[in-house]
């Protein structure tokens, strides 16, 4: 039996290496998957440079999508309670919450639980079982993981397209702060997670999606598969004010939307996102996922508009499940696949570097692809 290969991370600051590994079986309650897809997010890039606190060496990659090559003993369904096969195509969430915390049980917010084992983020490769990360040929998914058989109909590509962004936003959009029927939605940025907060928006009623981002070719991907109504690109209104002036302007007499979701990962985008949100509004943090630092707000605004204030942080199980079981819907409305670029596994840097060049809008590499 062949043994699988993996991209490892050696060192913070340096090109990720090709590696293979003993081939391994699971354990009882584990699966091992042949990973098809797996996403490279904008947080991989913060852990390659060292901007995370992770064990080295690792296998990165927290978002990917497989099929069952075995199956531990005890496993005979997935998360929806769905027989689980060989051969199954599947998904599963990059977290597996520790079940016993005040997060986990008192508070019920499993995203918030701080020994999470979360998959190519904090579980590294030098040990047994090795491959804990999607960017390798093989994933084992370790005992207590959330696994949910794709529905039928929808492809792999269609599921990694938002990659660990559908979650979040189903998190973020559902546990958090809720859009209601006819509400106008402003999306800062134009990353995965702000295609997917524009999109999740618009299937849950938004009556107007406006997307504030850039550069413009993620934008142009935008309008041409149909997500968000508005769209403005920050590198041609370079002016904060003429910005916010157009963002009023599709809003109902000019005073500002509903919703407004910051998707940038960018701190200065706070306070004019404060700036675009009506009084007695929302205005929901999901973006800020990586320490960029500290940027001034001027708090007059939150109190004289009755704002309300709130922060997502990541996803739990249970919306990784509700995410995927969403992808029939949100693939008969958008063209999902459309959002990605594909690299063979051992073209993992290159696809780093095309994301870091803005170059592409969702690189996955894919076992087999060949560019």
């Amino acid at each position: 039996m062949s043994r699988p290969s993996a991209i490892v991370l050696h060192e913070f600051g340096t090109d990720l290496e090709l590696r293979t590994f003993p081939q391994a079986m699971p354990e009882p309650g584990a699966v091992l998957a042949d990973v098809t897809h797996a996403g490279v997010c904008g947080t991989d890039m913060h852990l390659q440079q060292g901007r995370l606190a992770i064990p080295l060496p690792i296998v990165l990659g927290h978002e990917a999508v497989g099929r069952v090559r075995a199956l531990g003993a005890g496993v005979r369904t997935d998360a929806t309670g769905a027989p689980l096969c060989v051969g199954d195509l599947v998904s599963w969430a990059s977290n597996i919450p520790c079940g016993a915390c005040t997060a986990c049980g008192a508070d019920g917010a499993p995203s918030l639980c701080e020994t999470r084992r979360v998959y190519g983020i904090n579980q590294g490769c030098a040990q047994p079982p090795h491959l804990s990360g999607g960017w390798s040929e093989q994933i084992y998914l370790q005992p207590g993981s959330t696994i949910v058989r794709v529905p039928d109909g929808v492809g792999p590509e269609e599921v990694i397209a938002l990659g660990c962004a559908g979650p979040t936003v189903t998190h973020a959009l559902r546990d958090v702060a809720q859009v209601r029927e006819g509400d106008v939605v402003v999306v800062q940025g134009s990353g995965p997670v702000g295609m997917a907060a524009a999109m999740l928006a618009a299937v849950a009623g938004a009556r107007r999606v406006v997307v504030v981002g850039g550069p413009a070719n993620r934008l142009e991907t935008a309008r041409r598969i149909g997500v968000g109504d508005v769209h403005i690109d920050i590198g041609a209104e370079t002016d904060p004010r003429g910005r916010l002036a157009r963002v009023l302007a599709e809003t109902a007499d000019g005073r500002g939307a509903d919703l407004v979701i910051e998707a940038t990962g960018v701190p200065s985008a706070v306070a004019e996102g404060i700036d675009m949100a009506r009084r007695g509004g929302t205005y929901l943090v999901v973006g800020q996922y990586t320490d960029h630092g500290e940027t001034p707000i001027n708090p007059h605004h939150i109190t004289r508009k009755q704002l309300r204030v709130l922060g997502s942080w990541a996803f739990s199980p249970q919306n990784h499940v509700d995410y995927v079981l969403s992808v029939p819907a949100l693939a008969a409305r958008f063209d999902l696949p459309a959002l990605l670029t594909a690299y063979p596994l051992e073209r993992a840097n290159d696809a780093l570097a095309d994301m870091r060049a803005g170059r592409t809008l969702k690189p996955v590499l894919v076992n087999g692809a060949r560019t």
